[in-house]
């Protein structure tokens, strides 16, 4: 079994998944505690320009600040999250980095043994899991595909081979 998922199509740009970096992707979500409170939309863009003007502010009224040097117990704290942790990433991402084409209305979703089809509106929101307690889904894997509400949490989508945008 390939860990690699390619996502292709009516795309620009044919891309490969490999879930196996996700782990270090600042957009994965924790699947443990996801679908137990409420999303709310944040556009990054928007969030990350406050946080530099705010940035800019503080250093112009108070000067530089040098880093605190700590007892790295929140570093400790983080690995042991990644180490122990179940993640998934939404697919809009890497469906938007693909760049549909123009007539593109579904993405279908290829497994071992059957296919499900999805508007790329509906694609967008779902989530693939990629990992379980820290440990890729080797045995059912590479990915899961949950849906956005968590209703398939119990029995995602499984054994994903690949992705096509049509």
């Amino acid at each position: 079994m390939s860990d690699i998922i390619p996502l292709s199509g009516a795309v620009k740009y044919q891309l490969t998944l490999d879930p196996g970096v996700w782990i270090f992707d600042d957009r994965k979500i924790d699947l443990k505690t996801y679908f137990d409170t409420e999303q709310v939309e944040i556009d990054e863009i928007e969030q990350y320009s406050k946080a530099v003007a705010e940035h800019f502010s503080r250093e112009i009224k108070e000067g530089a600040q040098l880093p605190k040097q700590g007892s790295g117990n929140q570093k400790k704290y983080e690995k042991e999250k990644l180490m122990t942790g179940t993640f998934g990433i939404k697919l809009k991402p890497f469906i938007l980095n693909a760049e549909p084409e123009s007539y593109a209305s579904k993405v279908v979703i290829s497994t071992k043994d059957s296919v499900h089809s999805f508007s790329i509106q509906e694609a967008f929101e779902l989530i693939a899991a990629f990992s379980e307690e820290g440990k890729p889904l080797r045995e059912d894997g590479p990915i899961h595909i949950l849906y956005p509400d968590g209703s398939n949490k119990s029995n995602p989508i499984r054994n994903v081979r690949k992705i096509t945008v049509s």
